[in-house]
């Protein structure tokens, strides 16, 4: 035995403890063409916007704040111009514009409007203020376009 280990020189195969990078590349191409096939199938994601529903009839009385700055607003009731007052006083005014209406307090609508130049905060603010004041029913104005 001797004999055979001194004519093979004396040399043992050593295993080599490496990772084999060839089937792992194959699987990783595998999945690179899957998702590049199945991704223009996929579908896009869309976003529903909520739609703006009509009335079907107009109230009878609407009480209309639009938003000049940030310290003064003006009142518009039954699409006539009221007066202009300060922010501070706008809650009192409403609430007693309100109180006036055949329909009991808060039968009246109260619509925020403002031009595309106030920011949109001072907006926030002034539904802030009549909420806090216990005014019901207050809505933003909006215009659209074409229609």
């Amino acid at each position: 035995m001797a004999e055979l280990n001194a004519r093979s020189g004396g040399r043992r195969r050593r295993t080599r403890n490496e990772i084999n990078m060839v089937p792992f590349i194959d699987v990783m191409l595998v999945l690179l063409i899957i998702f590049m096939v199945s991704a223009p199938l996929l579908p896009t994601g869309v976003v529903d916007l909520p739609s703006m529903g009509k009335a079907k009839q107009t109230p009878e009385k609407v009480i209309e704040v639009v938003v000049q700055d940030d310290q003064q607003v003006r009142l518009r009731i039954d699409r006539k111009d009221a007066d202009t007052l300060p922010v501070s006083e706008l809650a009192e005014r409403v609430k007693a514009i309100q109180g006036e209406a055949a329909g009991g307090p808060n039968a009246v609508p109260v619509i925020i409007s403002a031009k595309k130049d106030v920011r949109y905060d001072e907006v926030v603010r002034i539904m802030g203020v009549l909420q806090k004041a216990g005014v019901a029913r207050v809505g933003l104005s909006v215009r659209t376009t074409g229609g």
